[in-house]
């Protein structure tokens, strides 16, 4: 049996999202900044895919501008928020993706910043009160805090920290690639200047994403070279993967709630078969499911032999999931998330990540090998 646990790294493209995408490689080869048919055909596409994003997320099609992926959605918002505007601190979280808290950290070396770090409690989640004070105790702040961690699935209150930027004139970025599609999320409420979309996290293509910029945030292009994205990217855009995007968050959204309680569910299943099955077991971060993306759960294995060998061992098994231990020392190459919440270097930890595809079958599987490569190596 292959079992396919990594779903937060990327998901399988949906079928449907894959007929929609050949159409337009098909039919559809113009450039959309042509004025000719050709190019006005490819043109429609786009705006018509703007528009679909647009009206699911509750914003205008203007905020929404299409880029390579979330990792570029996420350096544009960073740098241009900061740069643009003259700010001198940010604050961030030491569990953010490596896209959110390299490019701070690269800002910080060239003198562009000061950086600070929120504090967070040993299941990953923010001190709101101390990003409170943070932000009182510095001039206007630029904030990134991500919706749900990618590693741990620990969520965070996007609307309370929306609310407290808003109340220190705060410019807040939150890097949403792991929620999108899989939670509602209105940005005429949100009091967010900038959320991202990566496409491949929610069984669409690889290469395209989405940054929605607020209208009351202005800044200037990220990528030089043309005026697509209304002069805000320059470079030709990705048709058929921007009509493979809106299709899958569209998809997203007209099953959601169906998704969540199929994936949720499996997610509970799995928690407790590991409980009963694996003495010692523990968690990293939430698991509680209201607090807890979904979609993720990290497992925390008791000390055993090989214990570096676990990911190995299941891959074996034709099982495909991701993780590592928390950083021993400075120089071992470990997860930044667990260190940063004090997880046990000793204990193994592996990351499995569900999806719509994902089946009962498949966890009792999982479990059934698991539970044999502890008993090996105990």
């Amino acid at each position: 049996m292959r079992v396919y646990l990594d779903n937060a790294a990327t998901t399988p493209l949906d079928p449907e999202v894959m007929k929609e995408m050949c159409k337009v490689m098909e039919n559809t080869y113009g450039n959309p900044s042509s004025i000719h048919s050709h190019g006005r055909e490819a043109r429609t596409l786009i705006e018509r895919s703007r528009k679909t994003v647009a009206n699911l997320l509750g914003t205008s099609p203007s905020e929404i501008f299409f880029t390579s992926s979330g990792t570029e959605a996420d350096n544009t918002a960073i740098r241009c928020g900061i740069i643009d505007h003259g700010i001198k601190h940010a604050i961030s979280s030491r569990i953010e993706h490596h896209a959110v808290i390299h490019t701070l950290e690269a800002l910080e070396k060239a003198g562009v910043i000061k950086l600070s770090f929120v504090n967070l409690d040993k299941k990953g989640n923010i001190d709101y009160e101390h990003l409170e004070t943070l932000l009182k105790e510095n001039e206007r702040s630029f904030v990134s805090i991500m919706h749900a961690n990618n590693e741990i699935g620990t969520l965070s209150d996007i609307e309370r920290i929306g609310d407290l930027c808003e109340v220190y004139n705060a410019i807040y970025h939150c890097d949403t690639v792991q929620t999108m599609g899989h939670y509602k999320h209105d940005l005429s409420k949100l009091k967010a200047h900038f959320v991202v979309c990566s496409a491949h996290k929610l069984h669409g293509p690889k290469g395209v994403g989405f940054l929605h910029i607020n209208h009351r945030i202005k800044i200037k292009p990220f990528i030089y070279g043309g005026a697509q994205e209304r002069n805000m990217r320059g470079g030709t855009e990705n048709i058929y993967g921007i009509v493979g995007l809106a299709k899958s968050l569209e998809m997203a959204y007209a099953e959601m709630d169906e998704h969540k309680q199929h994936i949720q569910g499996l997610k509970t299943y799995m928690i407790n078969q590991l409980k009963e099955s694996i003495p010692g077991v523990e968690f990293n971060g939430e698991i509680d499911a209201d607090k807890s993306l979904y979609t993720v759960l990290n497992v925390s294995f008791p000390e055993m032999e090989m214990a570096d060998m676990l990911l190995f061992n299941l891959d074996i098994a034709g099982i495909s999931a991701s993780g590592g231990s928390a950083c021993s020392s400075g120089s071992d190459i470990g997860s930044h998330v667990l260190t940063a919440i004090g997880a046990s270097a000793s204990r193994p930890s592996v990351r499995f990540s569900f999806s719509k595809n994902t089946t009962k079958d498949e966890i009792d599987y999982t479990v059934s090998k698991i539970r044999e490569l502890c008993m090996v190596n105990a």
